[in-house]
């Protein structure tokens, strides 16, 4: 069973393309899951990483302030502002501005601790990073969604606070306690963790893409290209921003998988309890899911090989 939970959270960008492709193809595959199911899946996946968190993990935010503040400002102003910007330029249609809004005002993904940890980054500090941004996240999400898509649509923006409590924040806690008092329980379970919350990210996709397959194959493409540049402009400016403030290599690489890699997941559960008006707001998350996995392996296998690189004898 654990070579199989390896299996499946080493392949995740493999299986979530692979449900993309299906669901776009073939949506009534995925069209019998309600969408409500998105934010009970989500609340299962932040409930898992509560369950990963240590004391130590925690600890690090107070023990490494500096390393923290320059990565959630990275975090909360070059994703929101490459997603207003890229939205300008390409002159998007409404609903999809507010996607993308919505997936750059976000906090940083689950999978991009993996991603830090398979390219050799500050595992420590990507931790942290991820677990400061999201506890940000029910005041911040909100008010840089108003602030950039207020004047194109409507933002309930203490619905949308509430909302992130509920999915994000308290499952958190809540399995912050279970590790708490339950221990023994969580230590047999968190080997399975990364597995499940894959699975589960492949079914939010699957339920997203398959009910906008239609919008999808009509105006596909011109969004898969923004998403793509908004995702691997945030990986190079997270890495520009360490190079600038001569941080080391290691925190550069944290920075950089951090700042590209966000909570695409959230972002489309947010558009369908928020925005059901305009059911196209939850592609662009559901499109960044897909491409920021398999952006965050090539970038962890890019920096694995240049290490290897630097470690061979010159001739």
């Amino acid at each position: 069973m654990k070579k199989l939970c390896h299996f499946i959270s080493q392949y995740m960008g493999v299986m979530v393309l692979a449900v993309a492709v299906v669901s776009l193809c073939w949506p009534s595959s995925f069209l019998w899951i309600d969408t409500s199911a998105i934010s009970p899946m989500l609340g299962v996946i932040m409930f898992g990483m509560g369950l990963t968190l240590s004391p130590q993990d925690l600890g690090v935010v107070l023990s490494r302030p500096k390393d923290i503040l320059i990565g959630c400002l990275a975090q909360y102003t070059v994703m929101p502002l490459l997603a207003w910007l890229l939205t300008w330029a390409f002159a998007l249609p409404k609903e999809l501005t507010l996607g993308i809004i919505l997936v750059g005002c976000c906090p940083g993904g689950t999978a991009s601790n993996v991603i830090t940890y398979l390219a050799k980054g500050d595992l420590a500090l990507s931790v942290g990073m991820t677990a400061t941004s999201t506890l940000l996240a029910p005041l911040l999400t909100p008010m840089l969604v108003w602030l950039m898509a207020g004047t194109l649509v409507e933002v309930d923006t203490i619905g949308m606070l509430l909302s992130i409590v509920y999915v994000v924040i308290a499952p958190i806690f809540a399995g912050l306690l279970c590790q708490r008092f339950l221990s023994r329980m969580t230590n047999r379970l968190v080997p399975y963790l990364p597995a499940f919350s894959s699975l589960a990210i492949c079914w939010v996709v699957g339920i997203v893409v398959s009910n906008n397959a239609d919008h999808l194959l009509v105006g596909g493409l011109l969004v898969v290209l923004v998403v793509m540049a908004h995702n691997i402009c945030g990986l190079g400016i997270g890495y520009l921003i360490g190079q600038v403030l001569g941080l080391s290599d290691s925190k550069k690489r944290a920075i950089s998988i951090e700042v590209g890699m966000q909570n695409s997941g959230l972002a489309s559960g947010l558009a369908a309890i928020h925005f059901a008006a305009y059911p196209l707001a939850a592609i662009p998350g559901a499109i960044f899911s897909v491409w920021h996995n398999i952006s965050g392996a090539l970038a962890a296998r890019f920096y694995a090989r240049r290490d290897t690189l630097a470690r061979a004898p010159q001739n």
